[in-house]
């Protein structure tokens, strides 16, 4: 296994806060994207009071080759879910929630009702937060993801996860060109709605791919994108092929906010939900005029 350069150190905080995030969604019972994932950046999101909410279980109908969720037969959805995760919600004091999933090809709809009531939920106990809903492809059943993003989240973001060559392989239950439809379809139903996507770096992918998979995705009217490093989640998932270093991932974002997104998080450490909220706070001020490019590394 290769060792990880001098850039991706990071200091662990278990601070009160921490500890406080932990008991929290134990308390209520809800999973997260940052512990199922087995995220570098779980302990510093945690000290900071700062969640991914995972519903529909924490077992995945798909096995992608790089993703340490666990793969197997899920449990039904959990109807007392929507309340969990509001609740989680409130109690942690959260002015921006990202609520994610496994994929659930057993269900005839994807999950995307489960989405919808989770949305509800929050809405009902606290219109003031602001929402972000990163789904999955719902294997290709594009009404699933119309009906998802009429829930009104403010951002509704999708991944690629990474470059065409490389999709099959990685993903062999996805489909690149149709994760791109998915994205396009909802952007083309209400263009205000803001659509988001993440790609991982450090797979094999070459620059020219990377930089094609981004104009595919402005095509579709992407508007955020996140690019970040793969880092092995252990033996079981496919290697890290390279370290990217940090001046490729500002490369990577300049040209990114050239190609017309609005904004581009780029670092070593960048995940979907990495300073989502400061994200999404940064596009408003861009939008009203107050130009503000981030360096998220």
């Amino acid at each position: 296994m290769k060792q990880h350069p001098y850039w991706l150190k990071k200091r662990l905080d278990f601070n009160e806060g921490f500890l406080k995030t932990k008991a929290i969604l134990k308390r209520f019972g809800v999973n997260t994207v940052c512990e199922s994932s087995r995220c570098p950046n779980s302990v510093e999101c945690f000290s900071k009071n700062f969640a991914t909410f995972l519903i529909l279980g924490t077992r995945c109908t798909r096995s992608c080759r790089y993703c340490s969720v666990r793969s197997g037969i899920p449990q039904p959805p959990d109807i007392e879910e929507p309340r969990k995760v509001s609740d989680s919600v409130v109690e942690m004091g959260l002015k921006y929630a990202v609520i994610t999933s496994v994929t659930r090809d057993d269900l005839p709809d994807g999950g995307s009702s489960q989405f919808v009531k989770v949305v509800e939920a929050i809405r009902m106990k606290a219109p003031h937060i602001k929402i972000e809903l990163l789904v999955p492809d719902f294997a290709g059943k594009l009404e699933e993801a119309q009906k998802t993003a009429q829930s009104r989240p403010e951002v509704f973001g999708h991944n690629l996860e990474t470059v065409q060559r490389l999709f099959t392989y990685l993903r062999p239950k996805a489909d690149y060109r149709r994760s791109l439809e998915l994205l396009k379809s909802v952007k083309d139903k209400n263009s205000a709605l803001i659509t988001k996507s993440g790609i991982m770096l450090g797979l094999g992918e070459k620059e020219e791919e990377v930089v094609e998979t981004m104009g595919d995705l402005r095509e579709g009217g992407c508007d955020l994108l996140t690019l970040g490093q793969y880092l092995r989640p252990s033996a079981d998932n496919v290697p890290v092929v390279e370290y990217v270093p940090p001046d490729e991932f500002k490369k990577y974002r300049e040209m990114g906010m050239s190609m017309g997104f609005k904004h581009v998080s780029s670092g070593p450490f960048v995940r979907s939900s990495y300073f989502a909220e400061e994200s999404y706070n940064e596009l408003m001020e861009v939008s009203y005029g107050k130009c503000r490019v981030a360096a998220a590394c």
